[in-house]
C-alpha cells in the first residue's frame, strides 16, 4: 500500500508576499496615526525592518522571538503598563509589524491579510472621523485584492488576472453588500439610550476634570484637538468674552483643587443677566465626562441635562458620543449677590501650615486696604501684570506651592495664577474660587462656526465682592492676554513655519479639513435617534414614529436583498467576460432571427449566418475564428493571455449587426 505524503503548502511568489505586505501596511497605517508619536514611530520602525528582514524568507525562529519579546516589552514600558482601549491598540499594531517575520507560504499570507484587517476596526475605538473610515476602506480593499490574488495564485492564474479585475471583483462585492449596509444605517430604528446591561465606553479622550493637581494640566494644553465646535445664531460675543465654563472648584488642600460634592445638589444661585443675549449651538466631541461646557452663564439647562449651583452643566451620563446642545447665555450683572454664610466659609476655606509668605502679604494688603476688597483684587493684578511671565516650562511645586510661584518663580501658567490668585484672595479674607473650562476660540470661515481646542483650556478665578457677588477675574490675561485670546498661533505648535502657514489654524488647508470633519460629524457620528425621527422633515413628515420607521426598514432591506439576489445570479450566470461578450453578440444576431443553435459551433454557426446574409458574414467568421482559437486553442501565458481577452472582449461588444451593413 503506497505512503500517503501529503502535499506541501504552495509557495508565496515575490509578486503575492507584495500584496500581503502592502495590504498589510495600508491596514496598519490608520492605527499608527491615532497612537502617540513615539509608540507609533516605534512601531512604525518595527514593522520596516520586520519587513526588510523577511521579505527573502522568514525570520529564524529564535530571531523573531526576540524582536516580539522586545517590541512587545516596548510597547507595554511606553504606555505605563496600562491595561485598557489604548494599550489594547497598541500591542495590536506592535503584533502586527511582527507578523511578517513568520510568513513564508500561502497559508501564512492568509493569516497575515487576516489578522491585519482587525486594525482598521483597532482604529476606530481611537477615532472615528471621516480621514480613519477613508484610510481603513483602503487598507481594507487592498486586503480583499491580495486576498484575490492569493486565489488565483493556489489556481495557478495569479499573472494572468490582472489588478484591475480584481478590483472590478472587489467592487462587485462591495455593491453587493452596500445597500443593506445603508438600510441598516439609516433605518435601523436606534435606541434613545443604551441597552441595560451594555457598559458604556468612551472612545473620545479625557475631558475636563473635576480636580486640578500640579502638572495635570500639560498634556491637555499640549493637545490640538478639537474639544467642541458652536455655531451662533444672531450676534457673537466678542473672543475676550468667550469663557466656556466648567467645572468650579472650591476645596483646597495645599496642593489639589476639587468640587464640592454638596454644593453640586443645590439649586443654581440666583443670577441678574445683562442685556446681552448669546444664541448658540455647542457640538462637544466625544469624551468620557458628563460635563457640558457653557458661554458665561447660562440662561437654562437644555433638555436632558442638570444645571447644579455654581451653574455647571452636567449629563446624566458620559458624552461618549458627539453631541449637540442648543443654549442661551447672558453676563450676569448680578451674580449670587448675597453670599450664604455656609459658603462663605467654603469660600474662605485653606489648610493650616501652607504658605506662610502668602499669608504674611494678605495680611500687610488687608491693614493697608482696610475693608476694601476691590483694590487688593485691582493690587494682586497690577503684581502679576508687572512682575510675572507665562511659560508652561515650570518645576512640580513643593509643600509651599504657592509661596514658590509668588515669590520665587513668577512664571507659570492658568494652573498656576488662578491657584495662587485664589489662595492669596482667601488670605486676605475675600471669597474665591477656580473655575476651569475653555477660553476663546477660531472662527472658521468655511462654515461660519467657532472651533474650541482642547489647548484652549484655561483656569480662572471668581471673588465675591459685596454688591456684584461672583466676579470673574483671570489673573493669566493680566501677564499674557495674548496667550489667552489668541487661540491660533500661540496655541499651534508650528504655526509660523513653513508646515505651520500651509497646514496650521487659519490656513485653508485647515479650514477645510475641519470643515469636513464637521460636516462627517452631522452626516454619520451625529446621527441618533432624535436625528433619525426627524430626518424627513424636508418632506414634510415631522417626526416618524416606531411603526413607519420600522416599515421603511422592512422595505428598505427587502429591496436590498431583491438587488442582492438579482447581482448575484447575474454573476454566477456567466463571470466569463468573453463568453458573457460572445452571448450578448448571439442576443443581438437572434433579433435578425440568425441566431446560434445549442448544437452549433461558432465557425458552423457563421457560414450558416454568411449564406443568409453575406454582409454580415465575412465579419461574423473573422470573430468566431479568434473566439475559437481564445476558448480552445490559446497559447499565450500571462499578460499576452489579459491582452488578448481584453481585445477580444472589445471586439465582440463591437460587432453590432443591423438589417443593413453593420457598423
Amino acid at each position: 500500500m503506497a505512503e500517503y505524503v501529503p502535499t506541501p503548502p504552495p509557495e508565496l511568489d515575490p509578486g503575492s508576499r507584495r500584496w500581503a505586505l502592502g495590504a498589510a501596511a495600508a491596514c496598519l497605517l490608520p492605527l499608527l496615526l491615532q497612537l502617540p508619536a513615539t509608540l507609533s514611530i516605534t512601531v512604525a520602525a518595527a514593522a520596516v525592518l520586520v519587513a526588510a528582514l523577511s521579505l527573502r524568507r522568514p525570520m529564524h525562529g529564535l530571531l523573531r522571538a526576540v524582536f516580539a519579546v522586545g517590541l512587545l516589552g516596548t510597547v507595554l514600558v511606553l504606555t505605563n503598563f496600562g491595561i485598557g482601549r489604548d494599550t489594547g491598540c497598541a500591542v495590536l499594531a506592535a503584533m502586527l509589524a511582527i507578523k511578517p517575520a513568520e510568513t513564508s507560504t500561502l497559508r501564512d499570507a492568509r493569516s497575515l491579510i487576516g489578522f491585519a484587517l482587525f486594525a482598521p476596526f483597532g482604529t476606530f475605538l481611537l477615532d472615528q472621523g471621516p480621514l480613519a473610515l477613508a484610510l481603513g476602506l483602503v487598507g481594507a480593499l487592498l486586503g480583499l485584492c491580495a486576498l484575490q490574488r492569493l486565489a488565483d495564485l493556489e489556481s495557478g492564474d495569479a499573472v494572468a488576472t490582472g489588478a484591475g479585475r480584481r478590483l472590478a471583483g472587489i467592487g462587485r462585492l462591495l455593491a453587493i453588500g452596500l445597500p443593506l449596509a445603508l438600510a441598516a444605517f439609516w433605518l435601523f430604528p436606534r435606541l434613545g439610550s443604551p441597552m441595560w446591561g451594555v457598559p458604556e465606553r468612551a472612545l473620545g479622550r479625557p475631558g475636563l476634570s473635576g480636580e486640578m493637581t500640579p502638572g495635570q494640566w500639560i498634556d491637555l494644553i499640549a493637545d490640538d484637538t478639537p474639544a467642541l465646535r458652536v455655531r451662533f445664531f444672531g450676534a457673537t460675543p466678542p473672543t475676550s468674552q468667550m469663557y466656556w465654563r466648567g467645572p468650579v472648584m472650591w476645596q483646597y488642600d495645599g496642593r489639589s483643587w476639587t468640587r464640592s460634592d454638596w454644593l453640586r445638589s443645590l439649586p443654581p444661585a440666583e443670577v441678574r443677566h445683562g442685556p446681552a443675549r448669546w444664541d448658540y449651538e455647542v457640538e462637544i466631541e466625544p469624551t468620557d465626562r458628563r460635563q457640558l461646557v457653557a458661554l458665561e452663564l447660562p440662561l437654562a439647562a437644555p433638555d436632558g441635562t442638570r444645571l447644579n449651583h455654581d451653574h455647571e452643566l452636567l449629563a446624566p451620563r458620559p458624552l461618549t458620543s458627539l453631541t449637540r446642545w442648543r443654549m442661551q447665555s447672558s453676563p450676569p450683572l448680578a451674580y449670587e449677590a448675597q453670599l450664604r454664610s455656609v459658603l462663605r466659609r467654603a469660600a474662605l476655606q485653606l489648610p493650616t501650615g501652607y504658605n506662610p509668605r502668602t499669608h504674611a502679604l494678605a495680611r500687610q494688603w488687608r491693614a493697608e486696604a482696610g475693608d476694601d476688597d476691590a483694590a487688593i483684587v485691582q493690587r494682586s493684578l497690577d503684581w502679576i501684570r508687572g512682575e510675572f511671565a507665562y511659560t508652561l516650562d515650570t518645576p512640580l511645586p513643593g509643600r509651599h506651592a504657592v509661596d514658590e510661584f509668588l515669590f520665587d518663580q513668577q512664571a507659570g501658567f492658568c494652573e498656576h495664577y488662578s491657584s495662587a490668585f485664589v489662595v492669596l484672595m482667601r488670605a486676605a479674607g475675600i471669597p474665591s474660587r477656580v473655575v476651569t473650562g475653555y477660553v476663546g476660540g477660531y472662527r472658521n470661515p468655511l462654515g461660519d462656526y467657532w472651533l474650541v481646542r482642547r489647548s484652549d483650556a484655561h483656569a480662572w478665578a471668581e471673588v465675591w465682592l459685596d454688591g456684584r457677588g461672583w466676579v470673574r477675574v483671570d489673573p493669566t490675561a493680566a501677564v499674557a492676554p495674548e496667550r489667552i485670546y489668541d487661540t491660533i498661533h500661540d496655541r499651534l505648535p508650528g504655526a509660523d513655519g513653513l508646515l505651520g502657514g500651509v497646514f496650521g489654524a487659519g490656513s485653508d488647508w485647515f479650514n477645510a479639513g475641519d470643515w469636513l470633519r464637521r460636516g462627517w460629524n452631522n452626516l454619520v457620528l451625529g446621527f441618533d435617534a432624535d436625528r433619525q425621527a426627524r430626518m424627513l422633515r424636508p418632506l414634510g413628515i415631522e417626526r416618524l414614529d416606531g411603526v413607519r420607521l420600522g416599515l421603511m426598514f422592512a422595505l428598505a432591506v427587502l429591496l436590498a436583498l431583491l438587488w442582492m439576489a438579482w447581482l448575484s445570479r447575474r454573476g454566477e450566470r456567466q463571470p466569463d467576460p468573453v463568453l458573457r461578450a460572445w452571448h450578448a453578440l448571439d442576443k443581438r444576431y437572434r433579433r435578425l432571427h440568425l441566431g446560434r443553435e445549442p448544437s452549433e459551433s461558432a465557425l458552423a454557426w457563421a457560414k450558416r449566418v454568411g449564406q443568409a446574409r453575406p454582409d454580415l458574414g465575412t465579419e461574423l467568421q473573422r470573430l468566431s475564428q479568434r473566439f475559437s482559437d481564445w476558448r480552445y486553442a490559446g497559447d499565450h501565458p500571462g499578460a499576452a493571455r489579459a491582452l488578448e481577452t481584453r481585445q477580444l472582449v472589445r471586439a465582440l461588444r463591437a460587432h453590432r449587426p443591423r438589417n443593413g451593413e453593420p457598423r
